[in-house]
């Protein structure tokens, strides 16, 4: 391993340090929260049972279903609200992006996760670009 690349890991490891103790005194953020509230547009799939739904705010979603029937609302615009999956695993793999973010690395990425849909708001029958 050549030198700038062990400075570029030193680095990276003081920075998400320094972060975490931040993080320690901060308010939880969304991406903690086990519930979510999104509005966007449901599609279709991989699967019968499993639907992918992009939010407004650009985050992307597997999201599945046993209470709540998806498939009538696809290419509709919807607002969700659901469980995350791993809520803990996301929380964390999300601050690690946003810290990434700030320091120039992956700045357009955007939250993705799987969500278990329980209850769903009809917005509108197409889904907005």
């Amino acid at each position: 391993m050549n030198i700038d690349k062990k400075a570029a890991w030193v680095l990276a490891l003081v920075v998400f340090s320094g972060a975490s103790i931040l993080r320690a005194q901060e308010p939880k953020k969304t991406t903690h929260q086990k519930s979510r509230t999104i509005t966007g547009c449901l599609q279709p799939g991989d699967d019968a049972n499993e639907f992918k739904f992009t939010g407004q705010d650009g985050s992307k979603w597997d999201v599945k279903s046993d209470s709540v029937k998806l498939a009538p609302h696809v290419g509709h615009t919807v607002t969700v609200t659901g469980v995350v999956s791993n809520a803990a695993a996301h929380g964390a793999k999300e601050d690690i992006k946003d810290e990434a973010k700030e320091h120039g690395v992956g700045k357009n990425s955007t939250e993705t996760g799987d969500l278990t849909v329980t209850t769903l708001k009809m917005v509108s029958k197409t889904c907005k670009e």
